[in-house]
């Protein structure tokens, strides 16, 4: 018969404990990082906002930090608030226009004989009535946990975003008692550096994803493209990726365009590309570079 003294049992359990705890710390580091990581990034990128405010008003650094913070809460709540109730609506129209769309790619040269053959509008009718079936109580529990989430995360970031632009020259500090008197010169040359570049790099990536979401706003309303508001934030998000991300913002209109013909199909996404190539070769190596 095993037995153990109650110390052993207590010091067995709080191991186990530790060890538990230990492993449930390395899976969700790499999140936490992540979090902090984007936090910081936009922290470094709203930074100089913050002093412009703080030069021009003379305001102190946590009322100005509060004002930049707050203005972009209140901006994406009324993007969210503004775009909801149309966003339902003007899907429902999206799915309806779809197939009678497709019916007009019939006319068109080399593939239209090809579309008419293979009935793709009624291929497209179908696959749009398929889709509620094939949403199920684990896919709809998968996408509110999802977007539970996402919300979570972006309330993280915007935390973590708000405490380094409020507590950043105090940790700059706090790292200058730390090193060696020697150090301390070369630390600061090194910092100015990297805080320059990755600051203004970052200020003017988002400034440039702005100035695109603004031009795919301004292209849906002209040809009455529907989900405008959705579009132009898909847009400027995405343009933030690289390599990929034109093409990524670029699909979602194309999309959203082909609901309303093949002519505003063609000339909204002919005018799209040309503003991308006009973006990656003049405006983002200007302000970017700059």
């Amino acid at each position: 018969e095993l037995r153990l003294k109650p110390e052993v049992f207590v010091h067995i359990v709080g191991g186990l404990l530790v060890a538990f705890a230990g492993f449930a710390l390395f899976r969700s580091a790499s999140r936490a990082l992540t979090t902090i990581a984007v936090g910081s990034v936009f922290a470094l990128a709203l930074d100089p906002i913050v002093g412009v405010i703080r030069r021009n008003w003379g305001w102190p650094r946590s009322r100005s930090v509060l004002l930049v913070a707050g203005g972009a809460i209140v901006l994406v709540t009324t993007v969210i608030v503004g775009m909801g109730p149309q966003a339902v609506g003007q899907a429902r129209k999206v799915t309806s226009d779809i197939p009678q769309t497709v019916r007009e790619f019939y006319e068109l040269p080399v593939i239209g004989g090809w579309l008419e053959d293979n009935d793709a509008a009624t291929r497209a009718d179908e696959a749009i009535e398929e889709v509620p079936g094939n949403i199920s109580d684990r896919s709809v529990t998968r996408t509110v946990e999802g977007m539970v989430g996402g919300a979570l995360s972006t309330v993280l970031v915007l935390a973590v975003t708000v405490a380094v632009l409020l507590d950043g020259e105090y940790l700059v500090a706090a790292v200058h008692r730390l090193l060696p008197h020697r150090w301390v010169k070369r630390a600061d040359e090194i910092g100015h550096v990297l805080y320059m570049a990755i600051a203004q790099y970052f200020a003017g990536s988002l400034a440039v994803a702005a100035l695109m979401g603004v031009v795919v706003l301004a292209l849906c309303l002209i040809f009455g493209v529907p989900l405008a508001p959705l579009a132009a934030l898909w847009a400027m998000i995405t343009d933030l990726i690289p390599q990929v991300g034109g093409f990524l913002g670029g699909a979602l209109l194309g999309l959203l365009a082909l609901t309303q013909g093949a002519f505003v199909f063609v000339v909204v996404v002919g005018l799209y590309g040309l503003y991308l190539t006009l973006e990656n070769h003049v405006i983002s190596p200007a302000v970017v570079g700059h």
